[in-house]
């Protein structure tokens, strides 16, 4: 084992985008934080001396797959084929040295590989092992997902028991093609309670007969993603692709910690890009004046943060610092946490009407895209509750701040499920069918979102 050299450790930096400038009286201030981690270099200017890595493997890492083996799973019975297949190609893409395990997730939950409570290290024997250990995998029974996730933290636990100096991404696989009806939500939410900030996870609904607030949510709680795969076919690709991003996390357990002045207060907190995702019911205090807000896990990678401050109304050319930003990860040792990065937010009062009434075009983009996240969300739900009016007006503002923000991706999502008149205006029909796979598609990716041109 060997420490972090400053070849192997992310840099990791914070921009503030915002207009400082308030009119007398004003007290609410908005910024867009973008954070940006890059490989190699020392993390905000200091190595992260007290952390150890294998040369080899990099960052330790722990994994546990949950499938789905339901008795739909065998409807129809390729789709049981296309799991295994896809935990297969996940398994071959794990680095050698990352702890990792299969369960098989019906109205219980079993371990399929390695078995004993236990995790197997990756190399060529124990992936083979694992493929062969696939060929036990049959549909039968319910599903309650709570028994899964549960004894996903039960076996990444083990991989800190076993190595209690080294910091490990712990990270869970979830895929499931139905609805969770063997347990109560009740029973869910207080298994995701339990796992919340213990690992993070990527949940996957296959075909269509899952529910899409149910598996968003299980991503949202674990800080995860969440998709859709309606082809079981295109499972394999998709696994893969997870597990290779999976491999590429370098740094666990990072939060957005937000101290604010006397006076000062944070209204919220959300992560706007990749995702829209609100943070602010998980802050937990930190201090007098400070609280942290989880990101999970981070690679190479760069997200936005929308920061709102209420500020104490002051008078024409005062200043203040609003809330300073820092980006934290845990000290192994329990001591205080390691800074990673951090920015400022400020205030200043004018009376210049220019200034004070300038939307930086940050804040601008992002507030349309989470507000076109919402009205995607309400617009569905009314469609399904045969609110036509309702859902022509909510998903017609969907296309009309697809298109303004240049979300192509979504704006072809909305084209399948509403006809569009007029894009810039808004002006759409309600297509008179469609696809159940269509709308399943666009209500769980309508929290992506498409970063502002700088």
């Amino acid at each position: 084992m060997a420490n972090f050299s400053k070849s192997n450790v992310p840099r990791f930096s914070a921009e503030v985008y915002q207009n400082v400038y308030l009119s007398e009286g004003g007290r609410e201030v908005n910024a867009i934080v973008t954070v940006t981690a890059t490989g190699g270099g020392t993390t905000g200017g200091m190595p992260l001396t007290s952390r150890t890595y294998s040369r080899d493997t990099g960052p330790g890492a722990a994994v546990v797959i949950m499938v789905d083996c339901s008795g739909s799973m065998d409807y129809p019975p390729t789709k049981m084929r296309n799991a295994r297949d896809a935990t297969a190609a996940a398994i071959d893409a794990l680095r050698d040295g990352v702890a990792f395990a299969v369960v098989s997730g019906t109205h219980r939950a079993s371990e399929v590989y390695p078995g004993g409570g236990r995790l197997a290290t990756a190399d060529a024997d124990t992936r083979a092992q694992a493929r062969q250990a696939l060929r036990k995998l049959s549909a039968g029974g319910g599903t309650a997902i709570g028994t899964w996730l549960r004894l996903a933290d039960r076996l990444l636990a083990t991989a800190d028991a076993s190595s209690p100096q080294q910091e490990f991404i712990r990270h869970g696989i979830l895929l499931t093609d139905g609805r969770n009806e063997h347990e109560s939500p009740e029973d869910l939410q207080a298994a995701l309670d339990a796992c919340a900030g213990r690992f993070t996870c990527d949940a996957r609904g296959v075909g269509t007969d899952w529910e899409v607030k149910e598996v968003t949510g299980i991503a949202s709680a674990l800080l995860g993603s969440a998709d859709i795969v309606a082809d079981p076919a295109a499972l394999a690709a998709d696994f893969t692709q997870m597990m290779e991003t999976a491999m590429g996390k370098e740094v666990a357990d990072v939060s957005l910690r937000l101290w604010t002045p006397v006076g000062a207060h944070i209204a919220f907190v959300k992560q706007v890009a990749p995702t829209v995702e609100d943070l602010t019911g998980r802050r937990t205090d930190a201090g007098p004046r400070a609280g942290d807000y989880p990101t999970g896990s981070w690679g190479d990678e760069s997200r936005d943060y929308h920061v709102c401050v209420r500020v104490p109304a002051a008078g024409v050319g005062q200043e203040m610092l609003a809330a300073r930003v820092s980006l934290i990860v845990p000290a192994p040792d329990g001591g205080p946490p390691e800074t990673l990065a951090q920015g400022l937010v400020r205030a200043v009062w004018t009376d210049d009407m220019a200034s004070s009434t300038s939307i930086d075009p940050q804040v601008a983009h992002y507030t349309g895209q989470a507000e076109l996240a919402q009205v995607i969300q309400q617009g569905i739900d009314a469609r399904k509750s045969g609110d036509r009016d309702g859902a022509t007006a909510k998903l017609g503002r969907a296309v009309q701040l697809a298109n303004a923000s240049g979300n192509a991706e979504t704006a072809k999502l909305l084209a399948k499920v509403v006809d569009v008149v007029d894009a810039a205006t808004g002006t759409v029909r309600l297509k008179a069918r469609v696809a159940e796979a269509d709308e399943m598609t666009l209500e769980t990716r309508s929290t992506k979102t498409v970063r502002v041109m700088k």
